[in-house]
């Protein structure tokens, strides 16, 4: 039996359970659908991203003596017509969690015979869940039932060394892209890039991972993204880490690592269970915060002109690159939602449009807790103080130098806020936007009156 297996958000060849359970049936179709909707709402640097991702899988398949085969069109649509030109029987998918993915796969199996397949999550989010049944709300009890439930082995299936062949079909080029030279797209190099991590890097990674200056996180959001790397081999990678770790440190490290990696599985499960939160605050009592109106000090956020030198430097790094520190993340976070007091929602699309690594799971889980209004969040009367924070996570400034060079020149001392030696640099916000000794009592009022604000 012929099927298709439908390509999604697993740009690989590696550990691809969809893939193997079409292989299981006979030959399989490699083919991956344009879609019009997610065309128009996808930014072009991650368009770009998966394109290039997407042309070095086609190379790897070609290998192997199979083509990609790739339609523009709406996917059932597409599928149909791919169906009726090979008489293949069924279509294999990896499993989405989005509210877009699971209307789309609802519309698509009511019509064509889908099979969805779980892997994009280690564990599916429907098999961890309270004594009861119901969802868990607060990461911790969630992390502690999903260890007990993960598989001492998860064994990560290799990439096969061919594929059965099949007759000439008609496919369209993949549109040209520009590559991001930061951030290389393909599996080779997310494979590349977690070797590297784990050989070199986990060990540290506890004691590095919140300093800005220094490259002691993985860089692999972008691939998990995309799933050109499977979370199943990365948390199989972090389990091996454990039980090799040569002490105490190490170990903490690499559990560490395997915690930052559940937070992304936990995101995913919220949205999964609550849909709602990519709409709407999780906590219903913070829904009617009296935010200020975006304006120029919005502007002046996005473009890293707030006067701050490590917010300006995380906003600046983000443009560039497509990527941000993740400490850079709370950081620029908590400034825009708590000393601008201005929605997390707005920060949220912006992230999602710049974003190489954007996920609708992961950006809004990390939007809602800095903001205090996520579940598990920070607490909405906890405020970063962002000098506090570039001191102690950029110590000798080399992250603001880089990305805020007409800065580079001042010395540490001063660098981290420049306006309080009464220094003016050219082409530099003379003072913050705002003061951050004034804020705390006008953020807590916003957030107290939404909290005492009758709900319909």
């Amino acid at each position: 039996m012929t099927s298709i297996w439908w390509l999604r958000r697993d740009i690989r060849l590696s550990d691809n359970l969809a893939l193997q359970a079409a292989l299981q049936h006979g030959p399989v179709i490699p083919a991956f659908v344009l879609d019009p909707h997610l065309l128009a709402v996808t930014p072009a640097r991650r368009q770009n991203f998966l394109f290039n991702g997407l042309r070095t899988l086609e190379l790897e398949l070609n290998q192997r003596g199979s083509p990609l085969i790739v339609r523009h069109g709406a996917p059932e649509s597409v599928l149909a017509e791919l169906l009726a030109q090979t008489g293949a029987q069924a279509i294999y998918a990896e499993e989405d969690f989005t509210p877009y993915a699971r209307a789309r796969d609802a519309r698509v199996t009511r019509t064509l015979p889908l099979k969805l397949i779980h892997g994009q999550t280690t564990l599916h989010p429907l098999l961890v869940h309270k004594a009861g049944g119901a969802p868990y709300t607060v990461f911790t009890p969630f992390a502690r039932a999903w260890k007990t439930l993960l598989p001492s082995d998860l064994g990560p299936l290799p990439a096969l060394d061919s594929l059965p062949p099949l007759p000439p079909l008609t496919s369209e080029p993949l549109p040209v892209a520009p590559e991001q030279p930061l951030f290389p797209s393909g599996e080779a190099e997310a494979q590349r890039r977690l070797q590297n991590f784990i050989s070199n890097q986990i060990y540290n990674y506890a004691g590095e991972r919140n300093r800005m200056d220094l490259e002691g996180t993985s860089a692999l959001s972008p691939y998990l993204r995309f799933g050109m790397l499977s979370m199943r081999q990365a948390v199989a990678a972090a389990q091996l880490a454990i039980r090799s770790a040569p002490g105490p440190a190490q170990l903490a490290s690499a559990e560490t690592w395997l915690n930052e990696l559940i937070w992304r599985e936990f995101y995913i499960y919220i949205l999964y269970h609550f849909p709602r939160v990519s709409r709407t605050p999780f906590n219903p009592t913070l829904a009617n915060i009296p935010w200020r109106a975006a304006g120029t000090d919005f502007e002046a956020w996005c473009a890293g002109q707030t006067g701050v030198p490590v917010v300006d430097a995380g906003m600046r790094q983000l443009a560039a690159s497509g990527w941000m520190h993740n400490r850079a993340r709370m950081i620029t976070a908590s400034y825009l939602v708590k000393d601008l007091l201005i929605n997390w929602q707005l920060g949220e699309r912006w992230f999602m449009q710049n974003l190489l690594d954007g996920d609708p799971a992961a950006n809004n889980g990390g939007w809602q807790w800095t903001a205090g209004t996520g579940t598990d969040a920070a607490p909405y009367f906890r405020i970063f103080n962002p000098l506090l924070q570039s001191r102690k996570f950029d110590p000798h400034a080399a992250y603001i130098r880089t990305w805020v060079p007409e800065l580079a020149g001042l010395p540490e001392d001063t660098i981290h806020a420049p306006w309080e030696k009464g220094l003016s640099i050219p082409g530099y916000p003379p003072r913050p936007l705002i003061e951050h000794t004034l804020v705390k009592e006008r953020t807590l009022r916003a957030y107290h009156h939404s909290k005492s604000t009758p709900k319909p």
